[in-house]
């Protein structure tokens, strides 16, 4: 039985993922957000942490924004699935970043790269185990 037994919480939890993909799909199909001052931030930000001692760099940032952008997609979806399918949510997750890179071709502001198909599946990947420790902690609190 999925975590999310209730018809009106599977509701919610499909529209909370639809919700998720129109942002995923607007983040990541859209104009090129990084203007130059937006991007002169964001290099002012890595410069200074990596000041800090920090082993930041800008395409490290870029690496963890491509993974943390598909844990949501791996949580919601393994709420929705049944435990036993959860790969199927890899698989369309893992899809779904494959689609996205393909379409990233024909737009001339996107660069398409394997890393990033790579990283969003290993994304997804984090948040069904992030899903699987907090069930896991919920059953044996329960007991």
């Amino acid at each position: 039985m999925p975590p999310a037994e209730s018809s009106r919480a599977r509701r919610l939890l499909r529209a909370g993922l639809a919700g998720y993909l129109v942002v995923v799909a607007l983040v990541t199909l859209g104009p090129q957000p990084l203007d130059g001052a937006t991007l002169g931030i964001v290099e002012r930000s890595v410069a200074w942490l990596a000041r800090l001692g920090l082993p930041v760099t800008y395409n490290g940032v870029e690496a963890a924004a491509n993974v943390a952008l598909f844990v949501p997609y791996g949580v919601l979806g393994g709420l929705l699935a049944r435990r036993r399918r959860w790969w199927v949510v890899l698989v369309v997750a893992s899809a779904t970043s494959a689609a996205i890179e393909t379409a990233q071709r024909a737009l001339p502001t996107r660069y398409p790269t394997l890393q990033d198909w790579l990283l969003n599946t290993l994304g997804a990947a984090l948040g069904l185990a992030l899903l699987a420790l907090v069930l896991r902690h919920r059953r044996r609190s329960a007991a």
